[in-house]
Parts: C-alpha cells; sequence; structure tokens
C-alpha cells in the first residue's frame, strides 16, 4: 500500500491558503458589521423630518420657521393638519427667493419714508389759522387731522392722522410736529398757527363780561326802565360806556 507524503512546499500552502481563509472570513464578518451598522443609523436618521411650519404651532415655532421633527409627529399630526410640509431644495430655493423680494421691498418702503421726509423738512413751515381773541390765544385747538388735510391741501399728499405727534397747542406761535413716516424715520415738520380775529364786542359789553358783578345792579334799574318806559336806549348805552 502506497503512502503519500506531503513536501514541506504543500504543507506551507495548505497553512497559508488557511490563514487567508480565516482572515477573509474575518473581513467579510466586519463588513457586514458595518453595513449593519449604517443601515441601523440610516433606519434612525429617518425617524426625523426636517419641515417648514406652515402656520404657529404652540410649544413648536412660529410660522415659516425651519424645524426638525419626529417623522412620526410629522406623519401623523403636523402633516394631516397642515401645519407644515418637508423641506425640499426646490422649496429652500423659493423660500430664499421670497426672503430677497421682501428685503427688497423693506428697503425700497424705507427710501421713500426718507424722501418723503426730506420733502417735509425742506418745504418750509405750513400755517395754520385759528380762530383767536386778545393777544396770542387761540380758540380750541390744532389736532393731528388738521394738519393733515392742510398738508394734503399744500401738497397733495395724504398724511395719517395716527402718524402725527403734536404739542399742546393754546395760542399762535411756530410749533414742531412729527410723523413717524417709517419705524427707522421720523419726519420733523414746523407750523405756524396764526390768528383770525371773530367777532368783536364791544368796549361795554367787554366791561360787563369783565366785571359782571359791578353791573349787575345797574342791569336791574334798566331792565325796570325799559319796562316803564322812562329810559330810552341812549341812556342804557351812555351808563354802560
Amino acid at each position: 500500500m502506497a503512502s503519500t507524503s506531503l513536501s514541506w512546499t504543500s504543507s506551507a500552502w495548505l497553512q497559508n491558503h488557511s490563514l487567508t481563509k480565516k482572515t477573509s472570513t474575518e473581513t467579510t464578518k466586519a463588513t457586514d458589521r458595518a453595513s449593519a451598522f449604517t443601515v441601523v443609523a440610516q433606519k434612525k436618521a429617518k425617524k426625523i423630518r426636517k419641515v417648514i411650519l406652515k402656520e404657529d404651532v404652540s410649544a413648536l415655532g412660529k410660522k415659516g420657521q425651519l424645524m426638525d421633527v419626529k417623522a412620526g409627529f410629522f406623519r401623523n399630526y403636523l402633516l394631516p393638519m397642515g401645519m407644515a410640509q418637508i423641506v425640499t431644495p426646490g422649496l429652500l430655493k423659493e423660500m430664499k427667493m421670497e426672503e430677497e423680494r421682501i428685503e427688497a421691498e423693506k428697503k425700497r418702503v424705507k427710501e421713500e419714508a426718507q424722501q418723503l421726509a426730506r420733502i417735509f423738512e425742506t418745504v418750509g413751515a405750513f400755517k395754520v389759522k385759528r380762530k383767536g381773541g386778545q393777544g396770542k390765544q387761540i380758540f380750541g385747538t390744532v389736532t393731528p387731522q388738521d394738519l393733515a388735510d392742510i398738508i394734503k391741501a399744500q401738497l397733495q399728499r395724504d398724511v395719517d392722522k395716527r402718524i402725527i405727534s403734536l404739542p399742546e397747542i393754546r395760542e399762535t406761535g411756530e410749533y414742531i410736529a412729527e410723523l413717524k413716516l417709517h419705524p427707522d424715520v421720523t419726519a420733523r415738520i414746523m407750523f405756524r398757527v396764526t390768528s383770525e380775529l371773530g367777532p368783536q364786542l364791544n368796549m361795554p359789553t367787554r366791561r360787563m363780561l369783565a366785571q359782571p358783578s359791578h353791573f349787575a345792579g345797574q342791569l336791574r334799574l334798566l331792565r325796570v326802565g325799559l319796562t316803564l318806559g322812562c329810559i330810552s336806549l341812549d341812556v342804557i348805552s351812555a351808563s354802560l360806556a
């Protein structure tokens, strides 16, 4: 019976082949573990959704905010209620364009307010007339609506009375009003209040108004005289003068 013996070379090859196979198996297992970890990580990552809120959501955020929320919360609550939507590259692009449009509009409005403020501040003093009495006294006062009407008449520009701030005005003179044209722009305009004399009282009447008690007795006597017909109007005028 013939026996077969392995040479050193054959034995070495078998040993190396076994080691290579073992190493290959271990590498495969390591790769499988890494793949499994990646799959698990991806599954966990899919549980979070980046959304944009379409309206204010209590305890979550304000309309227009980008939020990271749990997939289940989005799927079961936010989506059915129409409160949010998934953020996509296209949506992000639209949002950026809208933000740029809004910023451009804000800039335009502010520049218009600044231009209007320059017009108000260089036009000179507006004139406001009021009925007046003696000296600098005026009857009534000047209201924001009064000034808005005067601006409309002189500059053909509509101004909301709610943006006009006035000091207390009780007499003629020059005053400064502030117009809040924009959160960052306030115009200061000057206006001059002048008086138009109302119906003038004659001297006897003014004396009576100034010293009513002094003339009370005279008026009673004159009234009796007129009733009896023994006192003429000329006498009455002379007595009051």
